[in-house]
This record gives C-alpha cells, sequence and structure tokens, in this order.
C-alpha cells in the first residue's frame, strides 16, 4: 500500500473535539482522576489484537494532541498499511492520565476506519486479473464521511461523489418524477456545467439502450443486474459511457461482476457493514 497523504488538522480536528466532547462530558474522566496521582508519567502502545489494513492513524495522534500537546507520539505504521496480529501501530509517552482519557476515542476511530480499509482490501483483492475499480458511496456515518471515503482509499479502493454538489447522478426517482430517461438527460445536460459528469442510473438493458441512444451522459450505473446482463452492457456502452455496477455488491460475488468488464463496482458494504478492527491500548 502507498503512504496516503494525511488530511488538513483544521478539516480533521472539530471531528476528534466533538468525539472528545462527547466522551469526556461535563466532568472529565473522573475514574482516571479519582486512581491515577496526578503527574504520574507513562509509555502505552496500540496494538493490533488481528491482521489487518491500518487507517485513521493521524486521528488516533489528534485525539492524544488535542487532550495533552505535551505527549510523545511515535507512530510504527503509516495508514494503508498492512498489519498483523501483536504490531504495535503507535506508542505514546507522558502524561499518563492524558493517555487514558483520550484512549478510547483514539481506538474508536483507528478501530472502526481501519476496519473499513481492511473490508476494502478484501473488494479490491477480488479483483485482481480486471481493470474493475471498488469505489464507496455516500452510504457513510453521518458526520465521518470524510473520513470513512480517506479510509476506502487507504484499503486500495476509490472515491465516488463526496456529496449532491459534486456530480449529477440521475436515479430512478429522479427518472420517474422528471417524465423519462428523454426527459432527464436533456434537463441535465442544459442545467449542468461542462466541468460536471452526469451519471444516470438503469435497471434494464432497454434502459440503457434508450441512455445510447439520447446522448448526454457520462457514466451509466447499472443497478441490481444479473452478470450476464453486465456483460452485455459492456459490449453495448462500447467505451461510450463509464460503466458502474452497483446494487447488493457483497464480497462472495466481486470476482464474478468484476470478470464482466464493468469500469467499477460501487458497494455501500465498505462504509456500512465494515466489522471494526480489533485494538486495544497496553500500558508498560
Amino acid at each position: 500500500m502507498q503512504n496516503h497523504p494525511e488530511l488538513q488538522d483544521l478539516l480533521i480536528d472539530p471531528i476528534v473535539l466533538n468525539a472528545l466532547t462527547e466522551d469526556l462530558g461535563q466532568m472529565g474522566d473522573v475514574t482516571t482522576r479519582a486512581v491515577i496521582p496526578a503527574g504520574t508519567q507513562t509509555t502505552a502502545r496500540i496494538v493490533a489484537r488481528e491482521s489487518g489494513i491500518v487507517s485513521g492513524m493521524q486521528m488516533a495522534k489528534r485525539a492524544f494532541a488535542l487532550v495533552d500537546p505535551e505527549l510523545q507520539i511515535e507512530t510504527h505504521l503509516f495508514d494503508g498499511a498492512p498489519c498483523a496480529s501483536g504490531t504495535a501501530l503507535l506508542t505514546v509517552s507522558g502524561d499518563a492520565a492524558a493517555i487514558l482519557s483520550a484512549e478510547r476515542v483514539a481506538l474508536n476511530f483507528l478501530g472502526r476506519l481501519s476496519g473499513i480499509a481492511t473490508l476494502t482490501a478484501a473488494f479490491v483483492d477480488r479483483t485482481k486479473g480486471t481493470q474493475t475499480k471498488i469505489t464507496c458511496t455516500r452510504k457513510t456515518t453521518p458526520g465521518l464521511r470524510l473520513l470513512e471515503k480517506q479510509a476506502v482509499l487507504h484499503g486500495g479502493g476509490s472515491n465516488h461523489r463526496f456529496g449532491l454538489g459534486d456530480a449529477v447522478l440521475i436515479k430512478d426517482n429522479h427518472i420517474a418524477a422528471a417524465g423519462g430517461i428523454q426527459a432527464v438527460l436533456q434537463r441535465a445536460r442544459a442545467a449542468t456545467s461542462h466541468m460536471m459528469r452526469i451519471e444516470i442510473e438503469v435497471d434494464t438493458l432497454a434502459q440503457l439502450k434508450e441512455v445510447l441512444e439520447t446522448g448526454g451522459a457520462d457514466v451509466v450505473l447499472l443497478d441490481n443486474m444479473a452478470s450476464n446482463d453486465l456483460v452485455e452492457a459492456v459490449k453495448m456502452a462500447n467505451g461510450r459511457l463509464i460503466t458502474e455496477a452497483s446494487g447488493n455488491m457483497k464480497l462472495p460475488r466481486i470476482a464474478e461482476v468484476s470478470a464482466t468488464g464493468v469500469d467499477y463496482i460501487s458497494a455501500g458494504a465498505l462504509t456500512h457493514s465494515a466489522s471494526t478492527l480489533d485494538l486495544g491500548l497496553d500500558i508498560g
């Protein structure tokens, strides 16, 4: 995995601060305050309890730094790197109370995002030998989209649109409300900048034929199609449109779908169904 550039702190600090505020509340860490003598110094490591792909190191580091800027933090792996069970990801040294107060927030971000990266890497692995790329959707945790989409990149996937303003994506309900494929494509092209792509969803090969005859689209989303129909859709598109397969795209089917020749497979499961990678913080 490549070493990905970090996000700007000004983008992630409000997210991390919100998580810290939620956890510390008005009273702070009453347990740590009660049992850890003031000024106690210690060293702790975040260790993987299972293998996976690392993501969220920046958020974990910011959680510790925002609680106590004097903490010394050493990272052993970068985002996008594989880790085996027992591997130390990060070492933090300094005030014990600060480390313990930031522990859960740091682990929550790191475990959640590493889980997404790990699942994405498994999807990408199923596309080997093809040109198909794995991409995410907008089915993300509210408030965490930027981080979760970054985790998809760490897993070797690619990003679909971040929000409704990024591109035109005409879904079945748009087509129904606008009066059909021809009408919706004509309106979309007339209202859209030359800098913005237009994607349209189709459920059948007949709808794809109408899209091709009408023109105006750049990408076609082939929704819930059987694999044999996806093969035919790729032939019909013949490079005139970027093809994206979507709908119930789960891991066991990815190799079969990528073999159809589609350009992209979009999967909401990457972000809404990923398991948290098991990590722990060990002192001593």
